[in-house]
């Protein structure tokens, strides 16, 4: 249960590190 958990939060964690390089780059992309 433990690790399930574990694997979830660090999932979590990528995509929304992915999503935040996508947003960051779309907004530079937009600022140019």
């Amino acid at each position: 249960m433990g690790e399930a958990v574990g694997q979830g939060s660090f999932a979590l964690v990528v995509v929304l590190f992915i999503l935040l390089i996508i947003v960051g780059t779309s907004f530079v992309g937009i600022g140019y």
